[in-house]
């Protein structure tokens, strides 16, 4: 029941879960509710103000289940308790994720080092053409793509793409493949064919502008 009720916050609430940390939450040894909790804080920034008040309202959950969540997070070394002086010398609580990103880095370099060698040629291609190593996010999100069924020729595409654009960062191939995933484009051929049609159709607009209408016999 407790998980239902976590799954109904869920949905009702605009909670983001980034692709890799849903990923990893096995990895964690955390429960379905507290992974949610983690979710929770995660889209409230690294520090938070601890205001059981507050997250008793935002998450329907009483005090007892809170403080529950709150003890086991704290005892499995994702989330710390802080007591931080205010500006004027008051002592407040803050729950930090300084841990939880600790734990999730070496979680994400752990996963790289056994990452299948046959994935190796496209982590290359991006760094190549980025002059630069690909941080541990950055792998992810390319493992993110492979995993969810994109292939590295398309991905190598939409890398040429963001080159070709003058852009060197991930989020931007990440929404060209995005639009193309809506328009169903899987491989070379149809990222071909999709630029082809993107030139007729901006050749034949440029005919109609620049059509003479003064030369018409009629």
């Amino acid at each position: 029941m407790k998980n239902k009720k976590m799954i109904d916050i869920l949905q009702s609430k605009n909670i983001v879960i980034p692709l890799y940390l849903y990923r990893l939450y096995n990895k964690m040894n955390i429960k379905l509710e507290e992974f949610i909790f983690l979710m929770y804080l995660y889209n409230q920034g690294n520090k938070i103000l601890f205001d059981l008040g507050e997250i008793e309202n935002d998450l329907g959950l009483d005090v007892k289940s809170v403080m529950s969540i709150i003890d086991r997070l704290t005892s499995n070394k994702l989330i710390r308790l802080d007591v931080v002086k205010n500006d004027k010398n008051v002592s407040e609580e803050y729950i930090s994720l300084d841990d939880f990103y600790q734990k999730i880095s070496l979680l994400i370099m752990e996963d790289i080092n056994n990452k299948d060698n046959d994935n190796d040629e496209i982590f290359t291609t991006i760094e190549k053409e980025f002059a630069r190593t690909l941080s541990p996010i950055e792998y992810e999100i390319v493992k993110a793509w492979l995993e969810s069924g994109i292939s590295e020729e398309l991905i190598k595409e939409a890398l040429k793409e963001a080159t070709f654009n003058g852009v060197s960062n991930l989020r931007y191939i990440d929404k060209i493949l995005y639009e193309w995933g809506k328009k169903g484009i899987k491989n070379k051929e149809d990222v071909e064919k999709n630029r082809n049609n993107k030139k007729i159709n901006k050749d034949e607009k440029l005919e109609v502008f620049e059509y003479n209408w003064l030369d018409d016999d009629e």
